[in-house]
């Protein structure tokens, strides 16, 4: 139900994007992960700190697409966050010895400090090419097509992407 809530913006900026234009699209999009941020806070008196990236970064390059109207700004979102999410997880692996990934699942699982590392450094590195082939396809093909790519392609490879970590973990897992 988790991802459902998470993906909601999206589900909507696509919704939006079919009917509208990319300009109406986006500012549904940043208005709902607004009222997302909001409710999270009201509910857990906290905010979760990838809402609230998401939520800086959509209003931010959000902002800008409909302020000049010039949709660059949020083709590059998810690229830019996909990049945060990255540097945040190696540099606080690598300098400050904070391993986000263990920290997320690691209660659940248990592993030698090599694998949680791996499982770390990968998913930085992931999320650095997932940034890329964003890119890729916002300056490659159509718009629509990067619509659709946003919605149906990375939720793909962000699936097949689990689907490796969880043969990963099978396969480097304490018994």
């Amino acid at each position: 139900m988790k991802f459902l809530y998470d993906l909601l913006p999206v589900i909507l900026f696509f919704i939006t994007y079919k009917i509208y234009d990319i300009f109406t699209a986006t500012a549904v999009a940043i208005v709902v992960t607004l009222l997302q941020v909001f409710y999270d806070y009201f509910k857990n008196k906290k905010i979760d700190k990838m809402l609230l990236f998401n939520g800086a970064t959509i209003t931010i390059l959000g902002g800008l697409t409909i302020i000049f109207q010039d949709k660059t700004f949020i083709m590059w979102k998810p690229s830019v966050l996909y990049w945060l999410f990255a540097g945040v997880l190696l540099i606080s692996n690598s300098f400050f010895e904070k391993n986000l990934i263990k920290l997320a699942i690691g209660k659940k699982i248990e592993l030698r400090k090599v694998h949680w590392d791996q499982l770390n450094n990968a998913t930085g590195l992931f999320f650095i090419m997932l940034g890329f082939i964003n890119l890729y396809v916002a300056y490659n093909f159509e718009e629509d097509t990067w619509v659709n790519f946003k919605l149906f392609g990375i939720t793909g490879i962000l699936f097949i992407y689990i689907i490796f970590l969880t043969l990963y973990i099978s396969k480097v897992s304490k018994k």
